[in-house]
């Protein structure tokens, strides 16, 4: 079956508005509890949230549905992505849930769901969610009165906080390191700046007054302007910007210039290569990750390994590989030694420990290639009407531009699968070149879009 209700990353959508409604993660939650309702034990759920205002419908009307298929419920409040997963598999729950829409803005909300592994769920899964749900026939699913589920907040970031800390390489400290955070007044503004402080860094952190509505709004990975200021104003050593649910993140060097998630894998990579600790010696990224880190890990003797657009390709791919390091370009960093999905905060230290051994500024640390001219340009069309990638004029776009970038770069041309855009994207060693592709297939898009 082709999945419908969940995208690239769980279910996404404007708050209050199918599928962001209550009423539907009420149905969602009893159809995903009782699809991992096995064996006779007490099943529990773990749910997480960021600090969106939609936050506490969703919250609210998934632990009434899990609670009707007779699951207990732990609330652990605004909490990052990948703490839902590490607490789903440490406090043995049969599901987690992520209620966040990441770097979207707060009018937006999204669910992700998590196995008992503390991984999120395969395609076969969530196209098996997604039938049961389809049936309509749910009232079977409700539990008997006498074994309704009970429902607990736990509120203890602590687990979190020494979970992440354990990452840190044992002997080394921050202390003589001035960091600003941001954490883009989303799900870490309280466990981040504690996990650099208690490692012994001068912490500045900014983002990290959520007030409901603006999580995301000119902070965090997507709109480093802020932080890269701050840097420079500070004398900071660098800066970690972190995305409304913490699974991502770029860095700022001292000199005001963002890092992306490329460059942060190539550090970490070298860095693991040489103490013996990366496995399989290969990096997993996705289609959209600069061939100048191809070429740069190739010289360093490591394969690079391509998955479609998504963590969770990137995760599953890596798991086939018995790769321990992983993401993409936006700054989703894997490390599956530790984590089971991307973790913003823990890759930052990886990078914050070469730093400490480096001794030499950000700026030269953290760039350790030379990327070549990619350019990405993203185009909205109306949701609910034709794919503009269907038309006619659209495929000749892309076809001349294919031909044009032959034996000179690639061509990327896809579909969100998160919101409604057309992902443009051309690498080259020819910029101009680069640029009027773009361009061009771009302006087709724009015409059948209208």
């Amino acid at each position: 079956m082709t999945r419908k209700l969940f995208g690239t990353d769980g279910v996404r959508g404007l708050a209050n508005s199918e599928p962001i409604t209550a009423e539907t993660a009420l149905k969602l939650a009893l159809v995903a509890g009782a699809h991992f309702t096995r064996g006779d034990h007490r099943h529990r759920v773990i749910i997480g949230k960021d600090t969106r205002l939609s936050g506490y419908m969703l919250e609210t009307a998934m632990t009434s549905g899990f609670l009707s298929a007779g699951m207990d419920v732990i609330l652990l409040g605004p909490m990052p992505t990948p703490a839902v997963g590490m607490l789903t598999r440490s406090m043995r729950a049969d599901l987690g849930v992520m209620i966040s829409a990441s770097h979207n803005p707060y009018e937006d909300n999204g669910i992700k769901l998590f196995g008992p592994d503390g991984f999120k769920l395969s395609d076969e899964i969530e196209a098996a969610i997604e039938a049961r749900l389809a049936s309509g026939d749910l009232a079977k699913l409700l539990a008997p009165s006498a074994e309704l589920g009970r429902a607990k907040r736990v509120d203890d970031p602590g687990r979190y906080i020494e979970f992440v800390k354990s990452s840190f390489p044992k002997g080394l400290s921050l202390a003589g390191l001035k960091v600003v955070i941001d954490c883009a007044n989303g799900a870490a503004y309280k466990v981040a700046p504690t996990v650099l402080w208690e490692l012994g860094a001068e912490v500045i952190p900014i983002g990290v007054e959520p007030n409901g509505t603006n999580i995301n709004r000119d902070c965090g990975a997507m709109h480093p302007d802020r932080l890269k200021a701050l840097v420079r104003e500070r004398g900071a050593d660098l800066g970690i910007a972190l995305d409304g649910d913490a699974d991502r993140v770029i860095v700022v060097d001292e000199r005001g210039h963002v890092v992306d998630g490329d460059q942060l894998m190539g550090v970490i990579a070298r860095s693991w290569a040489v103490a013996g600790r990366l496995k399989a010696d290969c990096v997993t990224a996705t289609v959209m990750s600069n061939l100048g880190l191809e070429r740069f890990l190739q010289a360093q003797r490591i394969a690079l390994k391509r998955t479609p657009v998504g963590d969770r390709y990137v995760v599953e791919e890596m798991r086939r590989n018995g790769g321990n390091l992983g993401g993409e370009q936006s700054g989703h960093i894997i490390l599956t030694d530790f984590a089971t999905t991307g973790d913003g905060l823990m890759a930052a230290l990886q990078v914050l420990a070469v730093q400490v051994q480096a001794d030499k500024p950000s700026s030269e640390t953290l760039r350790v290639f030379a990327p070549l001219p990619q350019l990405l340009k993203n185009v909205r069309y109306r949701a609910g009407a034709g794919l503009p990638l269907e038309q006619a004029a659209v495929k000749a776009a892309i076809e001349a531009g294919e031909a044009e970038l032959i034996g000179k770069g690639r061509l990327l041309i896809r579909k969100s699968g998160t919101e409604p855009l057309i992902r443009v994207m051309a690498e080259g060693e020819d910029e101009e070149l680069v640029a009027r592709v773009v361009a061009d297939i771009v302006k087709a898009v724009e015409a059948a879009a209208a």
